[in-house]
């Protein structure tokens, strides 16, 4: 998968909740998994509950779009093998890396983070060139190296959250 539509074809497929639990639950498994579990997890994450306390008609409903809709989405977009009672990941599916921009609700996403964070930078070197950021105390050096290193810090934080918000790799659903 490199081009373009290949792009637009996993972010289509991903789109859809229940197809990115069920690949979610298959990479964090790591090998084949029964429809049946499959069902529980993906009904348990969307209620929000504990997989013991789905009841059986709240799984049969995930189980029955699962086999009906989304699994065989999967399947054709070769994401999948699945044979009506076990769920495969494809090598495909398998080094697939894809992370989510997950935003709790109490945070900026990334992109609007650096502009804010280039503007601040910005007003910060205006500032200097136009010499009305004091330069007694912090020289102009001083000034540079601090908005790097705001710049630097904010992209190991970054990465690193970004690794933890891969598909597969968090404990629960994205």
């Amino acid at each position: 998968m490199g081009g373009d539509s290949d792009r637009g074809e996993i972010f289509d497929l991903l789109s859809n909740h229940r197809r990115r639990y069920a690949i979610h639950y298959c990479k964090r498994e790591g090998e084949p998994v029964t429809l049946g579990d499959l069902a529980e997890h993906v009904a348990a994450w969307e209620l929000d509950k504990e997989v013991e306390e789905i009841t059986s008609a709240e799984r049969k409903r995930v189980y029955t779009s699962l086999q009906q809709t989304h699994l065989p989405t999967l399947e054709r977009a070769e994401m999948i093998e699945f044979d009506n009672r076990t769920i495969e990941l494809t090598d495909e599916a398998s080094e697939l890396d894809v992370y989510l921009d997950v935003v709790p609700a109490d945070s900026i996403p990334w992109g609007l983070y650096y502009l804010g964070l280039a503007i601040v930078g910005s007003v910060v070197m205006a500032g200097l060139w136009l010499e009305v950021v004091p330069t007694g105390a912090v020289s102009e050096l001083g000034w540079a190296t601090l908005v790097f290193a705001l710049f630097a810090i904010s992209a190991v934080v970054h990465v690193v959250q970004s690794r933890r918000m891969r598909l597969g790799e968090m404990e629960r659903q994205p």
